[in-house]
């Protein structure tokens, strides 16, 4: 349930704004945003709140945090529902002329808000990403040290990837607010600190007809009990895509109802 109290994003410094190069949050395009929070909230248990950008978007919260933002399209638009990660420069327009030096596109923007500005672009092959550059919201402060998802590349090759990242986001740049870009379980792992902020695999087929297949950026969600989600989403309308295990604990890819690919993982616990 939406709470009636719009929450406005805050233009004053934050103590802990997300490092540089960093995930600062995740966001879905969606066709009904009730619908969305009806399935989300059920099948993720997060809350909802108002934002000052109008009736269609809204901040998904987990205990009672940030974690998401959702906002819905307008019914005119032929644009693909889904989660898209967006990360923090210091520059959005240095950052759009980086993409474009790498022949990669700008699909939109950059967009200004009231608390900074924003675009929306996709990789050489494919994967669609975000910057941001400003503040970030009222308590999205915490989002990066406490981690609400997981982001992982899926792409046609990890190493080039990488290249292409960290050459936009400026990883690996031997600045010490940057991020740091290591080589582990046959993946690229990038960090923040200590934190792990995102992983680049290899291995997707950039023509292939299933969206799981493809080049994009795999949202994934911490939770208890996978098939507990599995279960709520089913019972939505959501589908499984697949599940299983790896080294960093079992998940299950899920599709909601209006097509929006997203991962639930269950990290395994330490001994």
């Amino acid at each position: 349930m939406t709470s009636e109290q719009p929450a406005a994003p805050s233009t004053a410094p934050t103590p802990r704004d997300a490092p540089r190069g960093a995930p600062c949050w995740a966001h879905l395009t969606a066709r009904d945003l009730q619908a969305a929070e009806k399935f989300y909230g059920s099948v993720l248990g997060w809350e909802f709140r108002n934002t000052t950008l109008g009736d269609h978007f809204a901040f998904a919260l987990g205990d009672g945090r940030p974690v998401a933002g959702i906002g819905a399209l307008a019914a005119d638009l032929q644009v693909a529902v889904g989660w898209t990660p967006f990360f923090s420069v210091p520059q959005v327009d240095e950052a759009a002329a980086r993409i474009r030096e790498r022949s990669a596109t700008v699909a939109l923007g950059p967009v200004a808000f009231a608390a900074g500005r924003a675009l929306v672009a996709a990789d050489r092959d494919g994967a669609v990403f975000g910057v941001w550059d400003g503040k970030l919201p009222a308590g999205w402060e915490t989002w990066h040290d406490q981690g609400p998802v997981v982001l992982r590349l899926r792409t046609r090759d990890a190493f080039e990837a990488a290249i292409f990242y960290g050459g936009v986001l400026q990883w690996a740049d031997g600045s010490p607010d940057g991020c740091t870009v290591d080589y582990e379980h046959e993946e690229v792992v990038v960090r923040s600190g200590e934190a792990v902020v995102a992983r680049l695999g290899s291995g997707a087929v950039e023509a292939d007809p299933d969206p799981t297949l493809r080049p994009h950026w795999d949202v994934q969600f911490p939770v208890p009990d996978t098939e507990a989600c599995v279960a709520a989403a089913r019972g939505l309308g959501g589908q499984l895509v697949g599940q299983g295990t790896t080294h960093a604990g079992s998940y299950a890819e899920l599709r909601d109802p209006d097509g929006g690919l997203f991962t639930v993982i269950s990290p395994r616990r330490r001994a």
